[in-house]
Parts: C-alpha cells; structure tokens; sequence
C-alpha cells in the first residue's frame, strides 16, 4: 500500500503538534479527521481559545473533532465513522483502550526521547536537567502501559551545554515531524520492524524517568554544585522556570553562567555590584543569572533588572 492511500486520524494540542501534522499534510497524508482539545478561556481577558492543532487544522481544511470525554460513545461512533487506517499521537492526552485500538494499524506516538529512557511527561526538561549529552525522538505503537510500547523508528539529537529545553523542544519537534513521515511511509509498505522495548532495556543499564515537573522541582537547592543547578535552570526554561526567593519575593532565573570557585558566603546568599551581575553561592561556586523574572515583574536580563531595582538591604 502506498502511503499517501492510508486513512489517517490525528491527535494532539500545543504548537508542538502543529509541527508533526503538518509535516503530514506537505508529505501528501490522508488525514480524515483531527482529534483536540475543547476550546477553553485562557488570558486576562477569558477569551475562548483555540488549539494551536485547531487553528492550522481549521486553516488547511480538516475534518476536526474536540470530544470533552474520550470515552463518550457519540465520540467513539464518530471516530469509528471515520473508518481510519491508522492513528497518531502527539502532544495529547492519554487514551482509553477504545480508542487506541480502533484502527486496524494500530496508534503511533512521538516521543520525545530514546525511549525507553526517560518514559513520562516531560523528557525533554529530564534530559537537561539531567546535564545529558544526547537525546532523541521516538515513535512506537500504543499498548496499555505508558510509554512502554513497541519502538518503531529512532533518532539521535545531540545536547549542547548550553542548550535550554526550549531550545531541545523547538528542534525535535522538526526532528520528529520528519520521523513521523519516515514511520507512517515505513507502516505503509511493510518495511518497518517493531522492536519489543525489553530488547532494549536489557542492554541501557539504569532506566532514567521523566515524571510531571512540580513546584519542588523548580525550586533552586543551594547546596547543590554549580552543574547541577545550571542544568536545573536550562531545563526548565523557559517553562516552567527554575525558582528561588529573593527579598521574599519570587525569582525566576531562565539563563545563567556558573562558575567554580572557593567562597566564603553562605549558601544561597546573594552577592551583586548592582550595575553588571546578581550571582549566587552554591556548594562548589557561583550561579549568575543572566536572564530573570522577579514575581510581578517582566521577563528581563539581569543589567536591565539592575539598573532600576532598589535593593531592600
């Protein structure tokens, strides 16, 4: 079967998505329906808002269905009446059993690493934070457990020390939009072998996780070395930014330079000239904030902030 003959049905929300489906359309897919999220009020304002999956589906024509229960049987009749081939996942919520395994291909989800490493909600923060030099994406087929499912085409992304995760997010969702043409052309014409992940885990050694990212994992431990914390601060930027108090305030810090050095403040203390530098001390050295957000204020760098900041001390 060619590809561009399969009926294909498309799940995801954020912009992410965006990347994935319309790298679909250009190859020339058949994409019968669109799978979102409702409409919701977002802003200052509580204007209802779109998906950024809605709008470039809305804008290209597509069929678009945003059911608020997956499980709802007028749902599931609809999808059914699709008669799709297969389905694809990215960037969307988990699935019942029901709809996963509808179509008779099966259902394939981007991910966003070497699976089956850093399996959960946010791999692309994980890897950073865990000062990781590679990384990837993945595509493989839905089973019940998540994330665990059979790996069908991988790809290698490297990691700068000086990346953040935005910047790994904005490059593998091209990587893995042009991953995911290569697996639905792979689906079509046979040539693709699904590979079990227990082959694999067997030989990676220790499982490193992505769990949802909390309050706690934003916030800055001083007591940690000047790597762990600059990793910590570069993956999570932009969101949802690596936090710490600052004149019982809140501060967000999106970039940063460290540097090692024996220093006698205490841990966690802050030291500027007020002019050029804001650093502060960890185990090992110093973490200057490049780029912050003090709470109630703008997105600003850090000689900026100084120049019309009034100290309390």
């Amino acid at each position: 079967m060619h590809y561009t003959d399969l009926r294909i049905v498309f799940m995801g929300t954020p912009e992410f998505a965006v990347a994935s489906l319309q790298a679909l359309v250009e190859a020339g897919c058949n994409i019968v329906g669109v799978i979102t999220a409702p409409d919701k009020l977002a802003g200052r304002g509580m204007t209802l808002t779109e998906s950024a999956v809605k709008n470039y589906a809305a804008k290209t024509r597509l069929h678009i269905l945003q059911p608020q229960k997956l499980k709802s049987p007028d749902f599931l009749a609809e999808l059914k009446s699709l008669n799709a081939d297969l389905q694809i996942v990215v960037a969307f919520r988990m699935l019942p059993e029901a709809v996963w395994n509808m179509p008779p291909l099966g259902t394939i989800n981007l991910h966003g690493s070497l699976l089956p490493q850093y399996r959960g909600a946010a791999p692309i923060n994980w890897a950073v934070i865990n000062g990781e030099q590679e990384t990837g994406v993945t595509t493989f087929k839905l089973k019940h457990e998540i994330d665990t499912g059979d790996i069908l085409v991988q790809e290698k992304i490297l990691i700068s020390e000086n990346d953040t995760a935005g910047q790994l997010h904005d490059l593998m969702k091209e990587i893995g939009a042009n991953l995911l043409v290569t697996t639905v052309k792979g689906i079509a014409d046979g040539s693709l072998l699904e590979t079990p992940q227990v082959k694999i885990i067997n030989q990676a050694g220790e499982l490193k996780h992505a769990p949802k990212i909390f309050t706690e994992t934003c916030t800055i431990n001083w007591n940690r070395t000047c790597d762990k914390i600059y990793n910590l601060i570069r993956g999570l930027s932009p969101h949802p930014g690596a936090i710490t108090e600052f004149e019982g305030r809140i501060l967000k810090i999106y970039r940063s330079k460290k540097e090692a050095v024996n220093h006698d403040h205490s841990l966690g203390q802050w030291v500027t000239d007020n002019k050029s530098f804001l650093k502060f001390a960890c185990a090992d050295g110093y973490i200057y904030v490049t780029e912050l957000q003090l709470e109630g204020k703008k997105r600003m760098l850090v000689e900026d902030f100084l120049r019309g900041y009034r100290f309390e001390k």
